[in-house]
């Protein structure tokens, strides 16, 4: 694949040849990724001897090496795919001269991907729903509206007249899916001369958990319709309800709207503010009222309505939490802000989340929980880029040894726990000032059973 300039049509309306399927050709490709970095940066050197200037060619080495990490996460597709929407979700934590060239490429990985031809969308819905797939419809576009990791979304109207959006699986997405894992750890290199200290290893090993019920849109549209039935009536959350489904086509009632990302853009701070409260409030809120949370809050997942409700989407992570979310988490968030740190580090050893041991240096536990503190000591909290990007150089600066070989996330926290970084890192991208402290006090059981709302505990 060389690295020729994107073209419009591959941000949406272009079609892929068929997703691959064979391990080769898609290990060859993300092959591609670290090989293609050594190769621009060999051209870079070569450049170099002619004498254009060293910063030109950084740009244009970051810039071609984005173009390439779009076109082959985004033809890939599957695993490849959904790991480089997650890595757009935190591009807000990288530094602003590293990021610049990458960011357009990671965010169009959040709205967008080749799409398949019709006729491969064809024969997917003559499986599923039958020869007969035509008379559910009044109207249907073979023009896809979003292409995303597993499956991309067709713009329709069901025969009852309602608009309707009809996500399909990719054939072989399932086999690309888990065999894609087997090969990512190849972007680690990539990623490591990009922005040094960004662990993505744990973030693939979670992914693989939830592959299988990814799969499967039966669970999907479950959880959708749970969250729908949930959120009823609410004057600021909706969330489209379930029409029909099988293992691999959901088709949900359309919703129009602008998407987050779109806010995160161009939108004016009103909008900002807007668009993050009810972002932040949706996540909070889902396990207390539909006993789930949804685990995949990259932009792509969110509009923004024209009468101001967050329209959500895509409900294919989402873990079940009939108790709702762990008191542990509020009282942790609580002693952090006192500066308790004996107790906070007692609370990790119940939970299981660090391993007993000699008693940790207080700069070593704030800096794993003041960054989840801080937002919610006062009134309203700005989150911002440099906030996220300082928290995260401190985190890695202060790697304590023993913090790290004693730190053991048990399975139950994992999801929560990528949930709660990457919805930081969105409400970063928005730069939003929100009364942050009250959606916690309101969610986030624990967090209100003493007293808080101080300022935070130094390091």
């Amino acid at each position: 694949m060389g690295d020729e300039e994107l073209h419009p049509e591959d941000r949406t309306g272009g079609t892929a040849r068929g997703l691959p399927r064979s391990p080769w050709a898609r290990n060859a490709r993300l092959a591609s990724l670290p090989l293609g970095f050594a190769g621009r940066s060999a051209l870079r050197f070569g450049r170099r001897l002619l004498g254009q200037p060293v910063d030109l060619l950084t740009g244009e080495l970051q810039r071609r090496t984005s173009l390439h990490l779009f076109r082959v996460l985004g033809e890939l597709k599957g695993g490849a795919m959904k790991f480089g929407q997650m890595l757009s979700v935190f591009e807000a934590a990288l530094p602003p001269e590293v990021i610049g060239p990458y960011r357009a490429a990671l965010t169009l990985l959040q709205e967008a991907a080749p799409a398949l031809p019709a006729e491969q969308v064809h024969a997917v819905l003559c499986e599923e729903l039958g020869p007969d797939w035509r008379e559910h419809f009044a109207e249907f576009s073979d023009t896809p509206t979003a292409a995303a990791s597993i499956g991309q979304v067709h713009r329709a109207v069901w025969a009852d007249g309602r608009p309707v959006a009809v996500k399909i699986q990719y054939p072989g997405a399932d086999e690309a899916l888990l065999g894609d894992y087997a090969q990512l750890g190849r972007l680690i290199r990539l990623f490591s001369v990009v922005t040094p200290g960004l662990d993505v290893e744990p973030m693939l090993r979670e992914l693989r958990e939830r592959v299988a019920d990814e799969l499967d849109y039966r669970l999907e549209a479950a959880a959708q319709q749970a969250f729908a039935d949930a959120y009823r009536g609410d004057k600021e959350i909706l969330v489209p309800d379930v029409v029909t489904f099988t293992q691999r086509v959901l088709v949900s009632e359309w919703l129009d709207g602008t998407p987050l990302a779109d806010v995160i853009r161009e939108g004016t701070q009103a909008e900002r503010d807007h668009a993050g409260l009810r972002y932040a409030r949706f996540l909070f809120s889902g396990p207390e009222r539909a006993a789930r949370l949804h685990a995949d809050p990259h932009p792509g997942n969110f509009r923004v309505l024209a009468d101001g409700r967050l329209g959500v989407l895509d409900f294919g992570s989402v873990k079940h939490l009939p108790d709702g979310l762990p008191s542990s988490l509020g009282t942790l968030l609580r002693l952090a802000q006192d500066g308790d740190w004996p107790a906070a580090e007692d609370v990790l050893v119940r939970e299981g989340i660090i391993t007993p041991g000699v008693p940790l240096e207080p700069a070593a536990l704030g800096s794993f929980l003041l960054p989840l503190a801080t937002p919610a000591a006062g009134e309203t909290y700005r989150f911002t880029r440099d906030w996220l990007r300082e928290e995260v150089m401190q985190a890695i600066d202060l790697r304590r040894g023993d913090l790290l070989r004693r730190f053991n996330l048990p399975p139950s926290y994992v999801l929560v726990n990528r949930v709660v970084g990457a919805a930081t890192a969105v409400l970063c991208q928005l730069e939003c000032e929100i009364p942050f402290r009250a959606e916690v006090a309101r969610w986030l059981p624990g967090f209100a059973d003493g007293e808080a709302g101080r300022e935070p505990a130094q390091r």
